[in-house]
């Protein structure tokens, strides 16, 4: 799945539950990229991953479609698959909404849920 769909899909998510008003610091975003391994290792959660990634690819066909009634359901069921996977998770990608699209640590992050995306079933 590419970087780019990751962060449509977690751009139009609703579902924030650590706001932070302030741009996130390197360190801190290295500790919450740990999250790719808790997804890793838990069987459910690497299930409702792989679950977002297709759902992802689903809305955007949906949105190219305009069907608005279907992207609002298919990002409900995101946003659901999300609160599965922890609140560590949705803190991760608060933060990086709030970060630095081109810095290299984003682009490691991304990086990582790549290779995560990569053992989904297609």
């Amino acid at each position: 799945m590419s970087s780019f769909l990751i962060i449509g899909l977690f751009f139009s998510s609703a579902v924030t539950l650590y706001a932070q008003a302030q741009q996130p610091n390197t360190a801190k975003l290295k500790v919450d990229a740990q999250v790719v391994s808790i997804i890793r290792e838990d069987k459910a959660k690497t299930q409702a991953y792989c679950q977002i990634n297709s759902l992802g690819g689903e809305i955007d066909q949906a949105a190219q479609a305009r069907d608005e009634q279907k992207v609002d359901v298919l990002t409900k069921r995101i946003n659901d698959l999300e609160k599965q996977l922890g609140p560590e998770y949705l803190a991760l990608f608060d933060a990086l909404d709030n970060a630095d699209q081109n810095s290299k640590d984003f682009q490691d992050i991304l990086s990582l849920f790549d290779k995560l995306g990569e053992s989904c079933p297609h």
